[in-house]
């Protein structure tokens, strides 16, 4: 098994979502957190001066899927998220050693 993580923009969570949802991936963890990255934050100038935001909004979600279907959700997150700028986000695959589901103990 695989935990894929995918840290992407807010606005495109919910195609996301229904991407995966039509793949057949349905259980998810989303968590709204914010970063930076290779953009280093967002630079705004007004009449008083420049100001730099350098914790952007992002949001993380994780699914826990099969070895078999990995290179399908990359695919689908990945399509799905992207707006072609900068900050579209990152995806980390992490390999699972073990799943136990709490209320039976089935692993």
């Amino acid at each position: 098994m695989k935990l894929v993580m995918a840290v992407i923009r807010p606005e495109r969570l919910q195609c996301v979502k229904d991407a995966l949802k039509d793949i057949g991936i349905n259980g998810m963890t989303i968590t709204h957190v914010t970063g930076r990255g290779e953009q280093m934050g967002l630079k705004f100038t007004n009449r008083v001066g420049e100001f730099v935001i350098d914790e952007i909004e992002k949001v993380k979600v994780e699914v826990v899927i099969d070895d078999a279907d990995l290179d399908r959700v990359i695919q689908t997150i990945r399509r799905s998220s992207e707006t072609g700028n900068p900050g579209d986000g990152r995806i980390f695959v992490i390999p699972v050693e073990q799943s136990i589901r709490i209320r039976t103990v089935e692993e």
